[in-house]
């Protein structure tokens, strides 16, 4: 402080001094030379009042920077005024720093949370009042099968009725949308009030594997329950037919004198063991159903997979007078999966392919695979065989329903239960019993 009261005092003593020689010379000497003084004055005056007013526009200066968020400006020019203009320099500059440091972090913490928004697997999105979208993530277009949202209002053609859904969701209420997809979408709402606007934040999540998945359990342990109540009661009966055939052949046959009774008691004796015995057969062949393995994942290129199904099936499909049409768009894609069950999936769904054109002529089946959007495979197997009437469709992938003659109605329940297990999903279209084909899907992330 004390250099800078030291120029003060020196400017002061100059204008003075000017003043005092410029009214000596309007008295003694010649008063028009005196008015050559009044400019000189004037810009002593001016600089005195500029330099006093330095620390306002320091101050100006300072929370114009604080204001505009301009943290890299620094105070130094006038440290040479003493210790105190230091001092002050040196605490405006330290006020910026911290500024900049509590901005820099606060960047970085919403850096790092719309890191973790964009990368869960729960749809997350967020909308003002008039339905103008704020924030959404990729999961979320994923399950809501599109590419880009500007205003809830562009739902209504993909999804009709979700925006009306979503709009009138209130806070901490949950609800359920069914997709066009058969997916079970659930909807959690919670309003926020940001700088004086209130905001919708919605997440979305998919429960349809979910469903299934409890569905699967719920078959699963029905099967268990069933299969170990039929064993029990058709074993013993089993046993009881032996002992009653050596019976007859031991003990009643040699001594009877009717041998067509006999021979009808023989009869009836092997039926009976038979059927047990076919029941047996048929309770056991659910044991794969409830005990699937799980997958063993490893790395599996996607044309390999598909090519050597196609190569099982090329001696058969000629025989049957089949076109067989195969349409791989993804040459170089792998997934993470159990290569041998995939492949006793697409091999059951050619199978069903198969046998849905025993009696079409020029039958055809093409087996698809593309990525209809990032981090996602499809697999469709297709045929144009008569379709699936409705009433089937509803009950296609429950266990034991077959519409074969010689089905056990367990191949597409355990081909559900294969990708379930591998985080997909196994769909059907058919546009119902009319000879339009009928279409499955597997559906798998990568």
């Amino acid at each position: 402080m004390n250099r800078f009261s030291i120029n003060i005092s020196l400017r002061v003593i100059l204008l003075t001094a000017t003043i005092a020689l410029g009214v000596w010379i309007y008295f003694r000497v010649n008063d028009t030379l005196a008015y050559l003084f009044i400019p000189m004055v004037v810009a002593q005056m001016y600089g005195i009042y500029h330099y006093l007013n330095r620390i306002n526009r320091k101050l100006t200066l300072f929370l114009e920077s604080i204001r505009y968020e301009d943290f890299s400006i620094r105070f130094s020019s006038d440290n040479k005024l003493g210790k105190s203009f230091k001092m002050l320099n040196q605490q405006f500059n330290e006020v910026l720093e911290a500024f900049r440091q509590t901005r820099a972090e606060k960047e970085a913490n919403l850096k790092y949370i719309d890191t973790i928004v964009q990368h869960i697997s729960i749809g997350v999105l967020s909308f003002d009042a008039e339905g103008k979208i704020e924030l959404i993530n990729p999961a979320a277009f994923r399950l809501l099968g599109i590419y880009r949202l500007r205003n809830l209002s562009e739902l209504k053609t993909v999804h009709p009725g979700l925006d009306t859904l979503l709009m009138e969701l209130t806070s901490g209420n949950k609800s359920l949308y069914a997709t066009k997809q058969q997916q079970q979408l659930s909807i959690h709402a919670a309003v926020v009030r940001l700088q004086g606007r209130l905001i919708k934040l919605i997440s979305i999540q998919n429960i349809h594997s979910e469903l299934q998945k409890k569905e699967l359990e719920a078959w699963q342990n029905l099967t268990k329950i069933l299969r170990h109540e039929i064993m029990n009661s058709v074993t013993p009966i089993v046993s009881l037919i032996g002992t009653m055939q050596e019976i007859v052949e031991i003990d009643i046959a040699p001594t009877s004198s009717n041998p067509e009774g006999i021979t009808d008691l023989r009869e009836a004796l092997e039926t009976v063991e038979s059927r047990s015995k076919g029941i047996m057969n048929f309770v056991n062949a659910y044991r794969d159903y409830t005990a699937l393995p799980q997958p063993q994942f490893t790395s599996v290129n996607v044309k390999s997979l598909i090519t050597s199904v196609a190569n099982l099936f090329q001696t058969d499909l000629k025989q049957a007078d089949i076109q067989f049409t195969l349409d791989i768009d993804t040459q170089q894609t792998t997934i993470h999966a159990d290569f041998s069950q995939l492949q006793m999936v697409l091999i059951n769904l050619v199978k069903n392919a198969m046998d849905a054109l025993d009696h079409t002529p020029d039958g055809a089946i093409e087996l698809k695979a593309w990525l209809p959007g990032t981090n996602q495979l499809t697999i469709e197997v297709t045929d144009n065989g008569p379709g699936i009437d409705e009433e089937a469709m509803e009950k296609i992938f429950i266990p034991f329903f077959t519409t074969k003659k010689k089905g056990s109605g367990i191949g597409l329940s355990l081909s559900q239960q294969i990708i379930q297990l591998h985080g997909g999903q196994l769909k059907v279209n058919s546009p119902g019993n009319n000879g339009n084909g009928s279409t499955f899907f597997i559906i798998l992330n990568y």
